[in-house]
């Protein structure tokens, strides 16, 4: 079922008006929009309704300035990034810059605290940062569950600080509120960020005084790490007030690409960020570098003076501001780059989940345009001067945020009478991507080092024309499919989420020509390859390439094949990433993983009309059936991926998981020619499906656990049935459930079961697909894209959230939403193709 993607070549890398014109426009207001994507490290995005208003930031919230401006006829005009550019010094400085001294108690002082004359003589003393002891800069331990710090800093701020541009900026984990001289200014709910910078400006700057002055904080910690630090600082960058802000038109997402429109005084100006992840073009695919096209016309007939302006921060290549880094000037086959990374280059050095990228070296190439390293000020004193860039310097190292230079692009067009365009490139080197079982890989495009970050400029450079063909054909085929299997809104939910999949993941091919396709757990605990993403994104690659869905569940084979994990069932994990070399997670899933695996081995098996990928692992996927016949009728109190209101055992869906790899198993065996066996486990599928249709039956459906009156789940397990047309469950429990699911339906969609309010939009996709029709399908739908264009929560869209107020609870920038492609699958399945 691989679909080839074709588009007629170009001898050229001329651009053609649809270059610049989406497929479709698209009305689906996402709740953040990616621009620059490649990985789970090199992903930026814009979590905001319009370019300009703020910091295009990387999935985790941590800042990743790009910046756009467009001079016209001597006038500047923003349209990208945050209004104001903040080059940060401190007044008083943070744990990273100085161990800073303050008073703190742990236990609650009562009222009036964080006031200027309280007395906290009582109190200790204690240097930054207080928390955990093994986060950055703590020398104050703190870190019990539940518990509570509060702290008190005396800052001298002079009259001279106060003619500045003031920022208070804090790190938190978890529940966070600050105050200046007893108003509070923050209050943050139950999170942890690095680095939040609140501008003090107005009313909030007014609480400051010349002296001394009180900076109070209160951080309750819940569970895990804790952390405060917190400091005061004057903003030195060149101001900005003389650029005018470009009036965003539009702004379209397509699989690939997002398009964007702006009108900058009598010139208008189109910008296309596309990642050319082509799905059966592995080079492409797993490319680090993409485009940033880009079109100016004038707009009242006349001639225009123009030049395009493309800055990119150093911030991009750490995992913490306070980082070192080392920014260069180099020139390799003639093309001149500015590139930046850290100086320390720990390489695959940090695991773990809410973390960024602090090796490796991001890239602007001067390819049709000029390149320049330098300070911000001196960047941009020339582009507001004259629409050029100062000479580049070669080498800046910069030991903190404040003296971080910009790497600056800029494409003069000179004058415009009607229409001109051209592309930039932007890339990231991350030198070793992933460690599997020990040995260590560079992603698949790189060919184990035969092709270079720089070849792979060229390479995306010499053939823009025809990849951007692809790239448009790509997009329609996504959109047209979407229409097809449901109507215009599912179809802008599956353009919207393409790009957030394959970003979730690293393609590579290990030492033995294995195709490895691994995904990080994002905003959950960074575990790599996790079976339990592995099951609910699998519809989207298994309707547009078997063999990347094969790349995820191949090392989970190879784990038990090669004797490293020797259980009878399937492992959760290989790791943390980036370093996959042995299950970190703390519990087993046994049923969960099992039956996951089993599952997609039947679905590929049936796609392919053979064996040929399990005939390998046949005697391990024996092993697990029967552990599934075994254990998986009436599920003891196992971990399963519906637990999130708690562990029941007797879990209704988790034993349906078990009866789908069972006659999964059984549908295999019947390909593989082994009659005898496909008999055997199929009969045992049904008689398993009769029972639990049975002991789960209440009335009008089936319970979330067969010991529990009055409840309810979702069975989006079942949607198996459907696929393979072997109706092994009776009395059209199917049809059932999902008229009842019908009057359950809250303003953002199903909830996940009957004990709370919130769901998993990857698993409504799921129970949708079940739906007999086209239409009842869409009453599934309809919530989720209202969810994802009207929630408050403005990240790569999360997949757990509350159904009445559109809050996320949790995840985001997960790969589970290639779920949303089940609906299309299941049409492609019925229809044969």
């Amino acid at each position: 079922m691989s679909i080839a993607l074709f588009a007629a070549a170009f001898t050229a890398n001329a651009q053609t008006p649809e270059t610049f014109k989406p497929y479709k426009a698209t009305s689906l207001r996402l709740p953040s929009v990616p621009l620059v994507v490649s990985d789970p490290y090199f992903s930026i995005w814009s979590p905001y309704d319009k370019l300009t208003d703020g910091d295009t930031r990387h999935w985790t919230n941590d800042e990743k300035p790009l910046e756009g401006l467009l001079r016209v006829d001597g006038k500047t005009y923003r349209f990208m990034g945050a209004k104001e550019k903040t080059s940060l010094e401190s007044i008083a400085p943070m744990a990273s810059e100085e161990a800073w001294k303050a008073k703190y108690t742990r236990t609650n002082p009562g009222a009036g605290w964080q006031k200027e004359g309280f007395n906290d003589s009582s109190w200790k003393d204690g240097e930054a940062a207080f928390g955990s002891p093994d986060l950055n800069y703590v020398r104050t331990r703190w870190s019990e569950t539940n518990s509570d710090l509060y702290v008190r800093r005396v800052v001298d701020v002079t009259a001279e600080d106060l003619k500045n541009d003031l920022y208070l900026v804090y790190s938190h984990d978890d529940v966070f509120e600050i105050f200046i001289n007893g108003t509070k200014v923050a209050d943050t709910g139950e999170t942890w960020r690095e680095g939040v910078k609140l501008h003090l400006d107005g009313d909030l700057k007014k609480l400051l005084k010349p002296g001394k002055n009180v900076i109070a904080s209160h951080c309750h910690n819940t569970t895990g790490g804790a952390y405060t630090d917190f400091g005061l600082f004057k903003n030195v960058a060149l101001s900005n007030a003389s650029v005018l802000t470009a009036q965003q038109k539009s702004v379209s997402v397509l699989a690939t690409s997002t398009y964007y429109t702006f009108t900058c005084g009598p010139v208008e100006l189109d910008v296309v960020f596309t990642a050319p992840m082509l799905i059966d073009d592995y080079d492409l695919l797993s490319s680090p570098v993409n485009y940033i096209s880009y079109q100016v016309r004038s707009t009242d007939k006349k001639a225009h003076d123009v030049q395009f302006y493309l800055g990119a921060s150093p911030l991009i290549g750490v995992d913490k501001s306070s980082q070192p880094t080392v920014s260069s000037t180099v020139i390799e086959n003639g093309v001149k780059y500015v590139k930046t990374g850290t100086v320390d280059q720990p390489i695959l050095a940090k695991t773990g989940d809410g973390i960024c990228i602090d090796w490796g070296y991001l890239y602007l190439p001067a390819i049709n345009g000029t390149v320049s390293l330098a300070s911000d000020n001196d960047i941009k004193a020339a582009f507001f001067a004259n629409g050029s860039l100062p000479l580049s310097k070669k080498e800046i190292v910069s030991r903190k945020p404040s003296t971080m230079p910009t790497l600056a692009y800029v494409h003069n067009f000179g004058t415009v009478t009607g229409s001109a365009s051209s592309y930039a490139l932007i890339g990231y080197d991350e030198i070793e991507d992933i460690e599997y079982f020990y040995n260590r890989y560079k992603g698949y495009w790189a060919h184990g080092g035969k092709v270079t970050i720089f070849d792979q400029f060229d390479k995306l450079d010499r053939n823009y024309s025809s990849i951007m063909s692809r790239c448009r054909a790509f997009d329609k085929m996504i959109y047209d499919d979407g229409v097809a299997s449901g109507s215009v809104k599912y179809a802008e939910i599956l353009s919207g989420a393409y790009r957030h999949v394959i970003a979730a993941h690293k393609l590579f091919e290990d030492k033995d020509g294995n195709l490895l396709f691994f995904s990080k757990e994002n905003n959950s605990n960074g575990c790599v390859n996790t079976v339990d993403l592995t099951y609910p994104e699998a519809p989207l690659f298994l309707v547009y390439n078997p063999d990347l869905q094969k790349g995820m569940m191949t090392s989970i084979f190879e784990y038990s094949y090669s004797g490293r994990w020797t259980k009878p069932f399937a492992a959760h994990d290989l790791g943390q990433y980036p370093r996959a070399n042995a299950q970190v997670y703390g519990g087993d899933m046994p049923l969960e993983e099992a039956g996951n695996m089993i599952t997609l081995a039947a679905m590929i098996s049936k796609i392919e009309g053979n064996t040929s990928y399990v005939n390998k692992y046949w005697d391990i996927l024996k092993t697990w059936t029967d552990y599934l016949v075994e254990n998986g009728q009436d599920p003891s109190n196992q971990l399963c991926t519906d637990d999130f209101a708690g562990h029941w055992a007797h879990n209704c869906n988790l034993s349906i998981k078990a009866i789908m790899g069972v006659a999964g198993f059984a549908e295999m065996a019947r390909l593989k020619g082994d009659v005898a066996e496909a008999d055997k486990y199929m009969a045992k599928a049904k008689a398993m499906a009769a029972k639990w249709e049975q002991d789960a039956r209440e009335g009008d459906h089936y319970r979330l656990a067969f010991d529990r009156s009055n409840t309810w789940s979702q069975k989006y397990n079942m949607v198996w049935d459907k696929l393979w047309n072997i109706n092994i469950f009776p009395n059209n429990a199917m049809g059932k459930e999902i008229n009842y699911y019908l009057g359950k339906q809250n303003k953002y969609g199903l909830p996940l079961d009957s004990r709370k309010e919130y769901t998993k939009n990857d698993w409504i996709m799921w129970t949708a697909a079940m739906a007999p029709d086209t239409k009842t399908f869409l009453k599934f739908v309809d919530p989720i894209y209202d969810y994802m264009n009207e929630t408050e929560s403005r990240v790569p869209t999360s997949d757990w959230y509350e159904t009445k107020s559109g809050k996320m609870v949790g995840f985001k920038a997960r790969s589970v939403i290639g779920g949303f492609w089940m609906k299309v699958l299941a049409d492609k399945v019925c229809q044969g193709k």
